[in-house]
């Protein structure tokens, strides 16, 4: 330990010299500087501030008043001891209530040591504590700057002895739009922002042991929607008893939205991948009901009594064909074609059969922005888009209103734009086309927005939709690389956004002519037919046998590459199902291949050829599409084996 620097202010040599002996012997180790002036008195406290100031009171021209002032003014705060043998009860009185540490008589010097030791260790414990003070200051300093510059509200609410808000961070002005003084007068307003639902949650939770963070639903003075994640523990004292409540809450509004819409696309994916299986099956038995049906149909002849019943079930095959192809473009499996269109003429051409479909107590408008780019999208299919979202705003009038399809060319692309409610929230590229249907209708509310975009979900009666319109919508828009989102206020109505990537105008080229649908030629060769599903099989035999060819169906795809390496087997063709148990289609092919190089191959699926399960691709060869008429399987293969006949 480093030496105590005792100053001695003493003019007579041997009372300086005693002081010093009897600490010494007392075991103080220190280092004396002895003064007699007023002058040496502030150099040695300019050249080593002491530890402890020992005095006499009365010197010949420096008294121990004078020496306690210097020293204090010097912002010395050492212990001071008067040391005196002349000095009556006033005078040391006013010396201690000046500052005097302690005052010992000369006659009774053997309580100096203790005296020194006493005030030397007191006067550590002030430097401790002092220390530990501009610690816990320079602590608070910065805990305080960190929390008036954190993006998060933090607080401090006493419960003991009286209820009452210690600290509110800065950030509860941008989070709330409440200025902190204004929390601080009325600290109900830190509860009132969260909605009456939640409010037992985010103050209930305070008297509850340390739990897992809150997410609660609030809202801004201006009316917008906040989510708030509160996390809070409870401060108790020594007894166990609550004292305090400390916290923060953090504005998760924006991570919400972002889950929100994950979920949604991860629901809509997988309601996807359901509705495509289930329209793969549909096709199936919907090739087997359309081909039977045009079976009996030529059987019979238009003259039996039967013929208008079986009329009704091709019409009835043909409607839930139609349906397939919804679900299908839903779970984007619908080939497209897309090409580059001026949105504002598809609008323009679609508006005349959009009056008819409103009716006459609707105001139908549009306002098209003129300068608007191109887009790039199927234009059967983004006509579908236009049709199913003015039927369904017209459905939301049913006591007339107004109708305006606008479009707009957004450039740059809108910051932070809020993705689809219930969409893909997928960003379309720099560049962006609007295409907006806003109703004045009933609206609706954030339960049936959530789900607006699912298959089959609606709200109208039965017979009155197929809860696929909005659902095709979202399909079509997401295959071409755009998103769509709904903003609805029940009774204020509903505007409905399709957003675009913008494309560059086409280039101009001369196109091929067009061959056209051709006619089903005379037939004949021998078919090689490879069906999993009996029914189809059948039905396939069937219609290949009347149009003149002779047909071999094996029961397997492994049987048909038997017979294919069999010299004596002949074959002009191979037609078969893509998806089968044992081997699929394409390898099929290609194993047939191998045994025959030239043989044309004729595929059929209810799936499409760039969208088959599993990743699955086909070999360059075509695809007839379930369900399928008798004149276009035979229209296929004629043109198969034409394509074949003209390469050899």
């Amino acid at each position: 330990m480093p030496q105590t620097r005792v100053l001695i202010v003493e003019d007579d040599p041997d009372d300086a010299r005693l002081i010093v002996t009897r600490l010494h012997r007392g075991g103080l180790d220190l280092a004396a500087d002895i003064v007699t002036t007023a002058e040496q008195f502030r150099a040695a406290l300019d050249a080593h501030p002491p530890d402890l100031v020992i005095s006499d009171y009365n010197l010949p021209a420096f008294t121990a008043e004078e020496a306690l002032r210097t020293l204090r003014e010097n912002g010395g705060d050492a212990p001071f001891i008067l040391v005196s043998g002349q000095v009556g009860e006033e005078i040391a009185a006013a010396m201690m209530k000046a500052g005097a540490s302690d005052f010992v008589l000369k006659d009774r010097a053997s309580r100096l040591v203790p005296a020194v030791q006493r005030e030397l260790r007191e006067a550590g414990e002030r430097r401790q504590r002092r220390a530990a003070e501009a610690a816990l200051r320079d602590s608070e300093q910065r805990f305080r700057l960190l929390a008036e510059h954190a993006i998060d509200i933090i607080f401090r609410f006493r419960l003991r002895p009286d209820r009452g808000l210690e600290y509110i961070s800065p950030a509860i002005t941008s989070i709330t739009g409440h200025e902190p003084a204004e929390v601080y007068a009325n600290p109900a307003l830190l509860a009132a922002i969260i909605d009456d639902e939640d409010r037992e949650a985010f103050t209930g939770s305070w008297l509850r042991p340390r739990r897992a963070p809150q997410i609660l639903r609030a809202h801004h003075p201006d009316g917008r929607r906040l989510w708030i994640e509160q996390r809070a523990i409870l401060i108790t004292d020594a007894d166990g008893e609550p004292v305090a409540v400390e916290g923060t809450l953090r504005d998760v509004t924006e991570q919400q939205r972002l889950d929100h819409e994950l979920r949604q696309a991860e629901r809509l994916d997988s309601l996807g991948h359901l509705a495509g299986g289930i329209a793969h099956d549909f096709n199936n038995l919907l090739a087997i009901i359309t081909a039977y049906a045009t079976d009996i149909t030529e059987a019979l002849g238009e003259s039996h009594p039967c013929h208008p019943d079986i009329v009704r079930i091709s019409h009835a095959a043909e409607r839930a064909a139609a349906l397939t192809r919804q679900l299908l473009i839903f779970s984007r499996l619908e080939p497209s074609q897309p090409e580059v269109l001026d949105l504002n003429q598809v609008v323009a051409d679609t508006e005349q059969l959009l009056q008819r479909t409103i009716g006459e107590d609707i105001t139908f408008t549009t306002d098209l922005d003129p300068d608007l780019p191109p887009v790039t999208i199927d234009r059967s299919k983004l006509e579908q888009v236009i049709v199913n979202l003015v039927v369904n705003a017209r459905a939301a009038m049913s006591d007339g209103g107004r109708l305006t399809v606008t479009t707009r060319h957004l450039l740059p692309p809108l910051p932070g734009r809020p993705a689809a409610a219930g969409g893909a929230g997928v960003a379309p590229a720099p560049g962006t086309v609007s295409l907006t249907v806003t109703d004045t209708g009933c609206g609706m509310p954030t339960e049936v927005v959530a789900r607006a975009f699912e298959p089959f979900f609606t709200t109208k009666g039965p017979g009155n939709g197929t809860g696929l319109g909005l659902a095709t919508a979202y399909g079509v828009v997401t295959q071409a690389g755009g998103d769509i989102h709904i903003d609805s206020v029940p009774g204020r109505g509903t505007t409905i956004t399709v957003l675009l990537p913008s494309s560059d105008p086409p280039a101009t080229a001369a196109g091929a002519a067009d061959d056209g649908p051709g006619t089903v030629e005379e037939a004949g060769g021998h078919i090689l037919v490879v069906e999993d599903d009996g029914d189809v099989r059948d039905i396939v035999v069937r219609i290949l046998t009347r149009a003149g060819y002779r047909v071999t169906a094996p029961a397997s795809a492994a049987a048909a590459i038997d017979l294919c390496a069999d010299p004596a087997f002949t074959v002009d063709a191979l037609l078969t199902d893509v998806i089968m148990p044992d081997i699929a289609g394409p390898q099929l092919a290609v194993a047939a291949r191998l045994l025959r190089p030239q043989l044309p191959v004729l595929y059929m699926s209810g799936y499409t050829a760039g969208n088959l399960p599993g990743g699955r691709t086909l070999t360059d060869d075509p695809l007839l599409r379930k369900p399928f008429t008798a004149a276009e399987l035979l229209q296929q293969l004629q043109q198969a084996l034409r394509r074949t006949r003209s390469l050899s």
